[in-house]
């Protein structure tokens, strides 16, 4: 049967100052009304039952994200260290399939915005068919809307049907010249949209992955803080998928954004005549472009554009959309009564 597994890791500060370590950006309504992790499971309906469901999370975030979802208390996996997305999405694999050996999994993330459910649980019902009838790691390539720099391309390869083919290779985050080009072949955005069974999974792993593959003992003896404690963090896309020739691609023909900085939300919330976000109290005079985020008193902004600028938890951030994707960098240079948050 088919299983889910959702990542909803990280501490998301791309987001400071609204995101926090107690309250991180999966827990939080950036691309609407609700956490986009209650988005994230409510996408799954009708393709997943909740019982088949787990959340991968981190400990001291359990009982949160477990407040947000309607799951089954054991299907809230908390990792004992944050060890990147190859050890966790590899434990949550073999823990679907010491419940049903026949799991057939798709993973996703819990920071994601999806206009289109409908056609995001038809392609990745077709991931899953595709893994289980070629036998192979299957990843969903969204079709670029823009030479985005921020994320990984794939490029597909020979076909193995109509809609399935080879993955050639991974390239990570290419400059806006070289994203023009990968489009211009026919490269797609690697989503982290991903399928497998486990069998596939934890073969690939042993052949590829010498970060995991000697802890995997630890999991067949249901030792979880054995198995983190004797892996090193790696993605699943640096340590099995770019190392692995049995590799395909599904292309994603949905509007798919991974939330990744507050820029994104010029992408996905609803925009006045001026093309101005506004989430709380803003007023906004001559103002064209700009993002807003208020949890407190009220921002006034006048003749300027592209701006984003954020009141939350007691700090203030103004910086340019251009520049958002840089806000980690600028944390690291804050001084840590400035940028430590509770």
């Amino acid at each position: 049967m088919k299983w889910a597994i959702v990542l909803a890791g990280g501490a998301g500060t791309r987001f400071w100052p609204l995101s926090t370590p107690s309250r991180p950006k999966h827990v939080l309504p950036l691309a609407g009304d609700r956490p986009t992790i209650c988005d994230a499971i409510n996408r799954l309906a009708g393709l997943i039952d909740p019982e088949r469901t787990l959340i991968v999370t981190a400990a001291a975030l359990a009982a949160q994200v477990a407040d947000l979802v309607e799951l089954p208390a054991d299907n809230i996996l908390s990792e004992p260290r944050p060890a990147s997305t190859a050890p966790a999405l590899v434990w949550a694999t073999m823990e679907a399939a010491r419940r049903d050996p026949e799991a057939e999994v798709i993973t996703t993330h819990a920071d994601w915005a999806v206009s289109d459910a409908a056609r995001f649980r038809q392609v990745a019902a077709q991931a899953v068919e595709a893994a289980v009838q070629y036998d192979r790691l299957v990843t969903v390539g969204i079709v670029p809307t823009r030479p985005e720099s921020g994320y990984g391309y794939i490029i597909p390869g020979p076909p193995l049907d109509a809609r399935v083919r080879r993955v050639a290779r991974f390239t990570e985050k290419p400059d806006g010249h070289r994203a023009l080009d990968l489009i211009a072949a026919g490269a797609l955005w690697n989503s982290g949209l991903f399928a497998w069974t486990a069998r596939r999974l934890a073969a690939e792993v042993r052949r590829h992955t010498p970060e995991i593959a000697p802890a995997l003992p630890h999991l067949a003896e249901g030792d979880v803080a054995g198995f983190f404690t004797a892996v090193t963090p790696i993605s699943i896309d640096v340590g099995v998928l770019e190392r692995s020739n049995a590799v395909a691609v599904v292309p994603g023909d949905f509007a798919w954004d991974d939330i990744g900085t507050w820029e994104a939300l010029h992408r996905i919330r609803p925009r006045d005549a001026a093309g101005n976000v506004i989430v709380g109290p803003g007023y906004l005079l001559d103002a064209a472009d700009c993002v807003v985020w208020s949890d407190g008193a009220p921002v006034v902004l006048d003749g300027v554009r592209d701006l984003i600028v954020v009141n939350a938890n007691g700090r203030i951030l103004v910086t340019t959309r251009r520049r958002a994707a840089h806000l980690k960098n600028v944390l690291e240079t804050l001084p840590p009564e400035i940028r430590d948050l509770p």
